[in-house]
């Protein structure tokens, strides 16, 4: 019988064909590709995002400051006695002397305020404490290459008085001993998950060189991407975060994508087909679901450019563009590898794992074989019959199955119900640092000084009378008021349009009692002092502050982020599977998914649940990014599963199965694939729930959560429990959508390798799985009678 002619071919087909007739020209110009971007993004270098991007009061005020004020760093020093005792002494005075004297001569040293000297609350209430500030020229990147030499000062004259403590802390030693710690951190992802990301892949292919290539495939797509950031950054500004997303999604995409399309090619081959003719089938079937997830992913990381926010924007071009890369390259490089490796794709081989992951799909005779691997025969031979254990009393009881799995979804969504955010503060980095403790020692001898609001008055002349009369009124009542605190102090441009006034305030900066203290200010301190109506208006940012309104954004950008998402998605969907009933599913499915993700993250992280066991500690919220970065990158990942599953699904409906042998066909045909894609990503996710910040640690339990339940209770129970319910239904299109573009996946494949099964009349696994056999025979007639 003759080959379907090229041009009949959908995409994925085409381009894989070839890239198997040139293969040479194929991984020539990936590599040119991927050696362009890096060159690309060294030249142009990567612009980066800055804060003019955000809304509401405190990004109003954080532009006014910007614009106004010249850089600054500013650095505090906590003076205290060992003993314990009042702190206004000769020795003190004498020590904050050497102090000042020292620092003058430090590079970049603006002003030293004497604590003994200054405005009011330089002294804690108690007498015991003492605190000098200093300013530093330039911002705090600038600075923390040279706090160095100031913290070396302060030690020299800290170890010349043993009777006393003093510790520092500011922008630049705070930001320099996080950076420390969050270079750490990335340092031990990066060693721990190319490793275990190998090591599974090992153990899923048993060969080292079948194992290499997705791997491979991930880090040049990563690579390549990263290059690309440079040229787009010039017309979508980048934040600094971008990188780290790009990372997390395309090892993840990458690797997925690549095992899809190695396993059926795999597959096909232990059903006798040739390399090149197995290599055909992958492309057309596994490469047409790698385009079609594709699609849906982008689409869902689309959603984060309505978020409103230049960081997540920047995010959603980020992994945008490297899912982008990685399905581009597993439709063209990919297939071009697999040709020229052919039968050295063994190579490596572990016998003892290759044995157990081959065992009972012995190799068919080639001629004629077999009816492109829909029937499951050969189809990941050990998952399969692994999965056949809970996926016979699903299809036997579907509506029991439906209703355990979704009911302990909905069980684990219902924490997120009471989901509290906050940006991350201060109290979230660990305590183990000596700039952290020092900020608790100051903390609780002048609470809310190192996270005070910022009052920021902009007028014509903030030095005219009246200006500096309602300025000193809004100190006079701060300092009355029983949520706000001492120090204040008011610092004002060169060019006299902008005054800066500085209230600390109860409160960590995310807690109840800094929400009131914003209140305070806000909405009765500042109204009475500054009226609309007058010459001057006053701004209030800060920790609390940006929270609050970061937060206000978020609830205002969700609704439109999600409809865009699920629309965007569903209508993908609804051409690929041409019915509405699919579409719809998937999107409740998912939504369970990310819902049982969120209700596990306040569980843990909000109600302060196993801190011991992943190292934290509570402060009552989860971190105001995460809830939409989740449901973008969690909804994107699981549809790329879903795809996959109901491709294989479909393509054996289109092949004349019925739904119910279809259903048993595809999860049985993808288990292993599934399986095998979710624990390389539960591995690498997890690694991020051991690392310091509680943000990663958050990030990392929630992803590695929802993928786990994913490919679990979703994938191999709820998934299948529903379609056998609805049956036929869920192909349910409307007369009136008829017009819809019709691709059915057995099309895809040239006509001459899907005549018949292999010769002698039985498929590999007949005698070892009879519901398969007879689901095959069932196939078999349909098509026939076709």
């Amino acid at each position: 019988m003759p080959s379907t002619p090229s041009k009949t071919l959908p995409l994925a087909a085409r381009v894989g064909r070839w890239s198997t007739r040139h293969r040479a020209i194929a991984i020539g110009l990936w590599l040119a590709f991927v050696v362009a971007a890096i060159f690309a993004g060294s030249l142009t270098g990567t612009k980066e995002s800055g804060s003019d991007g955000g809304t509401g009061q405190s990004a109003r005020a954080d532009r006014l400051v910007d614009d106004h004020f010249p850089e600054k760093t500013v650095e505090s020093l906590l003076i205290q006695r060992r003993d314990g005792g009042p702190i206004r002494t000769a020795t003190v005075r004498a020590t904050t002397a050497e102090l000042t004297d020292a620092l003058r001569a430090a590079p970049g040293v603006t002003a030293i305020d004497d604590p003994f000297t200054g405005d009011v609350g330089t002294v804690s209430p108690d007498g015991r404490s003492a605190l000098m500030r200093v300013d530093l020229r330039g911002d705090t990147e600038a600075n923390e290459k040279r706090i160095d030499g100031i913290e070396r000062k302060v030690q020299l004259v800290a170890a010349a008085s043993p009777e006393l403590r003093i510790g520092q802390f500011g922008d630049a030693s705070a930001d320099k001993a996080i950076s420390k710690i969050f270079e750490d951190d990335f340092a031990k992802a990066e060693k721990l998950s190319l490793p275990i990301t190998l090591l599974i892949l090992v153990l899923v292919f048993g060969a080292f060189v079948a194992a290499g290539v997705p791997l491979l495939l991930a880090a040049t797509a990563v690579a390549g991407t990263i290059g690309l950031l440079g040229p787009v950054s010039q017309l979508v500004p980048m934040d600094e975060t971008v990188t780290s997303v790009v990372l997390l999604v395309g090892m993840a995409v990458g690797v997925d994508y690549s095992l899809f399309v190695i396993r059926r090619e795999r597959e096909e081959r232990r059903r006798g087909h040739s390399a090149q003719d197995a290599l055909a089938i992958a492309s057309a079937t596994s490469g047409r679901a790698v385009l079609t997830s594709g699609l849906t992913v982008m689409a869902a990381m689309a959603g984060l450019l309505f978020a409103g926010d230049p960081t997540f924007s920047s995010m959603g071009v980020g992994a945008m563009l490297v899912v982008a890369v990685a399905m581009l390259g597993s439709l063209t490089v990919l297939p071009a590898a697999l040709s020229l490796l052919g039968d050295r794709i063994e190579k490596g081989r572990i016998p003892v794992l290759h044995r157990l992951l081959n065992r009972g799909s012995r190799r068919a005779p080639a001629a004629g074989a077999g009816v492109d691997g829909v029937d499951a025969a050969g189809a990941d031979a050990a998952g399969g019959r692994g999965w056949d254990l809970i996926l016979r009393p699903v299809l036997r009881r579907p509506l029991v199955a439906a209703i355990i799995s979704g009911g302990a979804l909905v069980a684990l969504t219902i924490p997120a119900f009471s989901l509290h955010t906050a940006t991350s503060s201060i109290d979230d980095i660990p305590r183990t640092i000596e700039v952290m403790k020092v900020y608790d020692r100051m903390q609780a001898a002048f609470p809310g000084g190192q996270i005070p609001a910022q009052v920021i008055v902009h007028a014509d002349d903030v030095t005219a009378p009246a200006v500096t009369a309602q300025i000193a009124d809004l100190k006079a009542r701060a300092l009355k008021s029983d949520r706000l605190q001492g120090p204040i102090t008011v610092s004002v441009t060169p060019d006299k349009r902008v005054a800066r006034v500085e209230v600390p305030v109860d409160g960590n900066g995310n807690d109840a009692a800094s929400e009131r203290s914003l209140d305070e200010l806000r909405d009765r301190i500042l109204p009475a002092v500054f009226p609309s109506s007058g010459e001057a208006e006053a701004l209030v940012t800060g920790q609390t502050a940006g929270s609050r309104d970061f937060n206000d954004l978020m609830k205002s950008r969700a609704p439109i982020v999600f409809a865009f998402v699920l629309t965007l998605a569903f209508l993908l969907l609804l051409v690929t599977f041409r019915s509405i009933v699919i579409p719809l599913k998937a999107i409740v499915l998912n939504l369970l998914s990310v819902g049982a993700s969120y209700g596990v993250l306040v569980w843990v992280f909000q109600d302060g649940h196993l801190e011991s066991q992943l190292g934290f500690t509570s402060h009552g919220y989860i971190t105001s990014w995460l809830p939409m970065f989740l449901f973008v990158i969690l909804f994107g990942l699981s549809m790329d599963y879903h795809v996959f599953i109901l491709s294989r699904i479909r393509e054996a409906v289109d092949r004349g199965a019925s739904t119910a042998d279809a259903v048993s066909i595809g999860i049985r045909g993808t288990a292993g694939t599934v399986t095998s894609a979710a624990l390389v990503m539960v591995a690498v996710f997890s690694i991020f729930a051991t690392l310091s910040a509680v943000d990663f640690k958050q990030m990392g339990v929630g992803l590695a959560t929802a993928i786990l339940l994913d490919a679990t209770i979703v994938r191999a129970v709820l998934l299948p429990a529903s379609m056998s319910l609805l049956g036929e239904r869920n192909w349910y299109l409307p007369s009136w959508l008829e017009w819809l573009p019709q691709v059915r996946a057995h099309d895809a494949v040239p006509t001459g390798l899907v005549d018949g099964p292999p010769r002698g009349g039985v498929d590999p696994v007949d005698a070892e799985d009879p519901d398969a056999a007879r689901a095959a025979r069932r196939e078999r007639r349909a098509l026939t009678r076709a």
